[in-house]
């Protein structure tokens, strides 16, 4: 019910908008299309499509090769199989081949050697379709699907259906659930003389030639599975749903519809690199984000994996860490369903979470959530020795484990709630909050039973993890910002649903007794930077700063980004900033919230330079995905791109917690953007700006809330229009007001610029510094016409 109201909502608040709503989504999203124009034999260099629950990795070995992955194939997150098309190598052997991610529509596309190709994942039922035109009639393909040692599928035919099946215990490892999982692929081709057949153990093949006029549509199945119906028959339903190829576009330009489209470009390349990253981060949440569990796990797009069943990673666990950053870019694009698994990975498993707890935080009330979550609520993680020179297990939330990692990291809870609330704010819809205020009120209420009064008449956590960063520290920073935010929303929610009366009262008291952020000087934090000049002072990671760091986190900045407790008017802004001037790790990864949090500080050339040396360290896959780790298994991050999605939304317009809207806040000099961010209450605010100035937004707030803005023109007149009414002139700077209904544009007094981007009808690569979206044409083409028999001396 809440995922229903929250589409309807975004629809309803970005169609009305002024400027966007005459904008052609297609040609927006045109523009991030990835360009496929030499043969990508490489699975490393695999392109992805998805329809939320089933996922596939393409690339150009033996003349197509794809994986299909599933979310739910645990713990192991296995693959159903590799499917490869060897007798399409006429395809990707022409010189002129070329193909594209065509965004829009959901679709892959590529020609060559008079062959066409289409493919897309099904959304009415898990499955690949493949359509291929231009084939020699007589011809026959081999469709060929396969997996590897040490697996143990059950390969079989039937009729014309080639498959293969096998499901397994989750029995053995630490932490093991004993639920019982599997995977499913099977291949159906429609054409003439089909025939199906097993090859071996691990391999099965479907033999067929295309119509008379050359054409053959293949369909590869992948549905749920765990053995408990015969394989055939869950191959076959999947199989008999008839193919709708307009019913995927349809799904795919309803998606963009909805989700707020955001343009940018600037003379060095970095704004449109951001945009394109962006908007492939979105259409890979599209692809990952609708099955009962998150299909990104870990901050990888797990579902366009090409690495067969390796994951440097537990593949049962699950980071908040690294789903944060996606949770948030969802938000304030206006897509909040995509977040709607990682609720339901927590809410589905609050029992198991409070036995956890109890049983491993001393008997402690409430819900201490594990950082590394196993997907059946238990604090394991597990990593096997595959790609380690020996297995490891931690625990999180145990106090019994030693001081390591995750072991007390107490605040992850906090943050899960923290979203639940943005989301309520955001879509407004009671029955979402009903369904997931336990996961609020329990993390709130294991934080106020951990606190413990000292000598100072304030309460304390100790002994807690400053995250991955400090290890059994008193009071860091993680846990006092999850406090301070948490217990007012907690309050505010048990409120507004009318319950917990007593719990209101504990937080009210407990948050006039939690101490202060650890502002200390410069000097006192471990590693200092050489930067720091005398009488600096910056947020530290705890209240034991000299604690030696074990992880390379900026936890001081913590409260500025997720937690958002300093905003431009908190005292301690100008603290933050210095802060980030001087915290310890630099770009240091995927993940890293450093364009994010300069964002939220203000720092828009940082904002810039920040997205710049991301991309340039770590962005390394032409399909937008990056790497933490060197090497195998050559999985791809998504986190990345999730940053540089929030962080384009949190340059145009930031709501605060406290309800202000900064407008433009950090819009790097140089960069021309139009683009929308969602706000509360179903409202949302496009911004233009043109090198680096907002020139005018437009606010659309169907609610009639209250509203106040911070406007970046101080000391500029500013005119008000609303709908079709007499303008209004305002001072610029500062403006609250109770707004009616429609749509409200604000915009300078004589200020008549307005952004302008380039339409790109064909894809093309982008590149910035050395990396690159796409694949470009092959080397040395001879000229238009060359006949190698006449080049003679």
């Amino acid at each position: 019910m809440w995922k229903k109201a929250a589409l309807l909502g975004a629809m309803a608040f970005l169609s009305p908008m002024a400027a966007l709503a005459a904008t052609d989504t297609a040609d927006i999203v045109a523009r991030s299309d990835i360009a496929l124009g030499q043969p990508n034999v490489l699975p490393i260099q695999a392109v992805g499509l998805g329809n939320g629950r089933l996922g596939a990795a393409f690339w150009a070995a033996d003349g197509l090769t794809l994986q299909l992955n599933r979310s739910d194939t645990l713990p192991y997150r296995r693959s159903p199989g590799q499917v490869s098309f060897p007798d399409l190598q006429p395809l990707i052997a022409d010189r002129g081949f070329n193909g594209r991610v065509n965004l829009h529509d959901g679709v892959l596309e590529e020609h060559g050697g008079g062959i066409t190709l289409k493919a897309w994942i099904d959304h009415a039922s898990d499955r690949v379709v493949i359509d291929l035109s231009g084939l020699a009639p007589d011809s026959t393909q081999h469709i060929r699907l396969h997996l590897w040692e040490p697996r143990t599928p059950v390969a079989s035919t039937h009729a014309d259906v080639a498959l293969l099946a096998q499901s397994w215990l989750d029995d053995s490892l630490p932490g093991a659930s004993g639920q019982r999982f599997g995977s499913l692929a099977a291949i159906k081709a429609i054409g003439r003389d089909a025939k199906s057949r097993v090859i071996d153990a691990r391999s099965v093949e479907v033999a067929v030639r295309p119509t008379a006029d050359g054409h053959l549509r293949v369909l590869i199945a992948a549905p749920a599975f765990n053995g408990d119906r015969p394989a055939a028959d869950v191959a076959n339903a999947t199989l008999a749903t008839p193919v709708d190829p307009a019913a995927g576009a349809s799904w795919w330009h309803a998606f963009w519809s909805r989700a707020l489209p955001i343009r940018a470009e600037s003379s060095d390349g970095v704004a449109r690199y951001a945009e394109t990253l962006r908007t492939l981060f979105l259409f890979a949440s599209a692809a990952h984000e609708s099955g009962s569990i998150p299909g990104s796990q870990g901050g990888m797009a797990d579902l366009f994996s090409s690495s067969g069943d390796d994951h440097f990673w537990d593949p049962a666990a699950f980071w908040f860490w690294n789903l944060r950053m996606q949770v948030g870019a969802h938000l304030a694009a206006g897509v909040p369903e995509l977040n709607a698994p990682v609720f339901a990975l927590y809410r589905d498993h609050l029992d198991e979470i409070r036995r956890w707890t109890q049983k491993h935080m001393d008997g402690h009330t409430g819900i201490c959530v594990p950082e590394t979550m196993r997907f059946n609520g238990n604090g394991v993680e597990y990593e096997s020795d595959r790609f380690r020179p020996f297995a490891i297990v931690t625990h999180s939330c145990d106090l019994g484990w030693s001081a390591s990692s995750n072991a007390r990291t107490l605040s992850s809870g906090a943050e899960i709630g923290l979203w639940v609330w943005r989301t309520y704010l955001q879509t407004r819809d009671p029955h979402f909050l009903q369904a997931n205020y336990a996961l609020i009120a329990d993390a709130a209420r294991f934080l106020l039973d951990y606190q413990k009064p000292d000598t100072d008449g304030l309460l304390h956590t100790s002994p807690s993890n400053a995250h991955e960063t400090q290890m059994d520290v008193t009071d860091p920073t993680t846990d006092l910002a999850a406090i301070h935010a948490l217990y007012p929303v907690a309050i505010a929610a048990a409120n507004t649903l009318q319950r917990d009366a007593p719990l209101v009262s504990q937080l009210e008291a407990a948050l006039r007794k939690t101490p202060p952020l650890p502002v200390v000087a410069a000097s006192a934090v471990a590693s200092p930077s050489t930067a720091a000049k005398s009488g600096d002072t910056v947020i530290a990671s705890s209240y034991v700063p000299a604690s030696p760091y074990r992880n390379g986190e900026n936890i001081g900045l913590e409260a500025v980004w997720p937690y958002e407790l300093i905003g431009i008017d908190d005292p301690l802004f100008a603290v933050a900033r210095r802060t980030y001037a001087l915290r310890p790790f630099v770009y240091q990864a995927t993940w890293s919230y450093d364009p994010v949090q300069a964002a939220q500080l203000g720092l828009g050339d940082e904002v810039a330079n920040a997205l710049f040396q991301i991309v340039q360290l770590y962005q390394v896959y032409p399909n937008g995905m990056s790497a933490l780790i060197e090497g195998p298994p050559h999985e791809f991050y998504i986190e990345q791109a999730g940053i540089t999605a929030l962080t384009l939304s949190q340059v145009l317009a930031i709501e605060n917690d406290d309800g202000l809207i900064r407008i433009g806040p950090a819009i790097p000099a140089g960069w021309t953007m139009d683009g929308a961010v969602a706000l509360r209450d179903g409202a949302s605010v496009e911004v233009q700006a043109v090198d680096g100035r907002v020139t005018s937004f437009v606010l659309h707030d169907p609610s009639g809330s209250p509203v106040r803005i911070a406007m970046p023109w101080e000391g500029r007149k500013v005119r008000v229009l609303h709908q079709g009414q007499p303008p209004e002139i305002i001072d610029g700077g500062r403006y609250a007001f109770h707004p009616a209904p429609g749509d409200y544009r604000f915009e300078p007094v004589g200020e008549s610029a307005s952004p302008h981007f380039a339409s790109e009808p064909s894809p093309t690569i982008k590149s910035l510094g050395r990396a690159s979206i796409g694949l470009g044409s092959p080397c040395c083409a001879p000229p238009p016409g060359y006949d190698i028999l006449k080049d003679k001396p």
